[in-house]
């Protein structure tokens, strides 16, 4: 048991999720060995139950409470001393209809929303195209104290390229290299960066695009882009494996999280960001005030005051 702000919340199984999904910096990655529907770390049913969907949500409740105060935290050490620079970046990357938006509405969500910047990216603008790739993502990075959200990032840059031809391997290759730089500049500026790429199976990806078509409501998330794009599985796969392992370092490296099954994805994602936060040592900043000398002063201003403790 983990003690999160009084609930219990249940341990992972063989070790942390950082250490069970960490694609290990510089080495291959197969992806196809990696199954979308498994669920590294999850507890047994001794702990869990028959219903693990449920037990699963009901942990990433419980897990959500104690991220809202890490990030609490996270932003009160930056409002006390701005200088530090302390920030979490989490980028999220998948194939599309993987579960960024999902994963941001259940796990990110749990957080206070003043504390949270969320960036969504797609295709360059033409004004981000007269600048250097990475311009975009400098501007959206999030200020001290803060969790920036990615939801796709600064990947798409050599992914679409690649993938689609639309941009020669000159223009292309190059970035893997200025990704590493850039993310190594981070890091040593304070900047937890957790990068996770929601991995699931082709089958899925089709159930969940037809589910869209089924329901007027989702009719809007929907494009026939997204077909196109299926034609293009096995590269898209290639492009990803080769990201995963030349882009993953010590300092910023990447997760792979099965994704097939939704409450598994975010049991995972939300310990990886607890096991990120417990990394950083928050706390509350102490007052850099006399707590007694205000207090007299408050009380004497207004008079007798009844202190509600309930």
């Amino acid at each position: 048991m983990v003690d999160d702000g009084g609930f219990d919340v249940v341990a992972p199984a063989g070790g942390t999720v950082r250490d069970l999904l960490r694609a290990a910096p510089g080495e291959p990655v197969d992806l196809g060995a990696i199954g979308p529907r498994s669920t590294p770390g999850l507890p047994g049913p001794q702990l869990t139950g028959p219903d693990r969907k449920g037990w699963a949500r009901r942990q990433v409740g419980l897990v959500g409470a104690g991220l809202a105060r890490q990030q609490e935290m996270l932003f009160a050490g930056a409002k006390a001393d701005p200088a530090a620079g302390r920030r979490v970046l989490l980028v999220l990357q998948a194939m599309d209809c993987g579960g960024k938006d999902g994963t941001i509405k259940r796990v990110v969500g749990a957080m206070n929303p003043l504390g949270v910047r969320i960036r969504a990216f797609g295709p360059p603008t033409a004004e981000e195209l007269r600048h250097h790739f990475l311009w975009r993502i400098r501007r959206a990075l999030p200020p001290p104290g803060y969790l920036g959200v990615f939801n796709r990032s600064h990947y798409e840059d050599i992914l679409v390229p690649r993938v689609q031809a639309r941009a020669p391997e000159h223009v292309w290759r190059p970035r893997y290299a200025e990704i590493e730089d850039f993310e190594r500049e981070l890091t040593a500026a304070g900047v937890a960066v957790v990068k996770i790429f929601l991995h699931i199976s082709n089958a899925e990806q089709a159930r969940r695009l037809l589910a869209r078509l089924d329901d007027p409501t989702r009719h809007w998330k929907y494009h026939p882009s997204d077909v196109d794009a299926r034609a293009r599985w096995d590269d898209y796969q290639t492009a990803y494996a080769e990201v995963l392992a030349r882009c993953g370092t010590e300092a910023a490296p990447w997760y792979v999280v099965p994704a097939d099954r939704k409450w598994y994805r975010d049991w995972a994602v939300a310990h990886l960001l607890r096991e990120t936060f417990d990394t950083l040592a928050l706390g509350y900043p102490p007052a850099d005030f006399d707590i007694r000398r205000e207090r007299e002063r408050l009380l004497g201003t207004t008079g007798p005051v009844k202190v509600n403790r309930s």
